[in-house]
């Protein structure tokens, strides 16, 4: 079983084990589409591969019988997909959700050659939380939760300020199937990455929001004060989806530590 991607940028010579040319692989939050990340697919794809891969039920994609429910079940997902793509070594760079998917990549798999987490934890709040709002939208689909996660994603001033893209993440958030969105808050539900952060050697970036109440600033330097291998922090302007409130800081970032 493999995701639904969106690639762009040059692709000849770009699956080798060069650090400096492996592919760009962008994971985004629970209820996202790839154009959570349209400032930095635009920076990153003039000069390198960017492949962003869109989760089942997410961005009008269904949900297979049989998706995973579980981290292990995810990175094994990811890891053949990019195989189907040709692609060997690669960087990562994941938020929220995504951020928990590239904890467990670069924990798990030597491919990984530079991590960057953003906006994530080493855990999202339990069973207890996770559970109850994949009943609540394996019931009754994403209308419940569209205004709650809105909230989290960006602060009221920006809603204020930017009403066309409030919408459109809105809408985005409403697209999401209900199945799609139980199956990944599953996976949240048991996520802990604290006894497994020590084994990512790869040179990592974390970037917070300094708003985001969902992964605080707090929550970053935790992952950054495990990894074992050399890290970079970075704060930023905005809530939990800065890539959208605070797009060029956040493309800044990762431009600097990807090279």
């Amino acid at each position: 079983m493999v995701l639904r991607h969106l690639e762009y940028g040059p692709t000849a010579g770009e699956t080798g084990r060069d650090g400096a040319t492996a592919p760009v692989v962008l994971l985004g939050s629970i209820a996202s589409d790839p154009d959570m990340w349209l400032p930095q697919l635009d920076a990153l794809a003039r000069d390198r591969r960017v492949i962003a891969l869109n989760y089942h039920g997410h961005g009008g994609t269904p949900v297979p019988a049989g998706a995973p429910t579980d981290m292990s079940g995810v990175t094994a997902e990811v890891l053949a997909t990019l195989d189907g793509l040709g692609v060997e070594d690669f960087d990562v760079v994941g938020l929220s959700l995504g951020g928990a998917i590239a904890q467990a990549l670069a924990a798990g798999s030597p491919r990984v050659r530079r991590a960057a987490f953003l906006c994530t934890a080493t855990s999202f709040g339990g069973a207890e939380k996770w559970n109850a709002r994949a009943e609540l939208t394996s019931a009754e689909g994403m209308a419940p939760m569209v205004d709650g996660v809105l909230d989290l994603w960006v602060t009221p001033t920006f809603r204020r300020d930017h009403a066309a893209t409030t919408g459109r993440l809105r809408d985005m958030i409403a697209a999401t199937d209900g199945a799609g969105y139980t199956a990944y808050a599953r996976v949240l539900a048991d996520f802990d990455s604290r006894g497994v952060l020590p084994e990512i050697t790869c040179p990592v970036l974390t970037l917070a929001g300094s708003d985001d109440v969902s992964t605080p600033p707090a929550a970053l330097a935790e992952i950054a004060g495990l990894v074992s291998g050399p890290v970079e922090s970075v704060e930023v302007p905005g809530a939990h989806v800065p890539t959208v409130e605070s797009p060029d800081e956040v493309t800044e970032a990762l431009r600097n530590f990807l090279g």
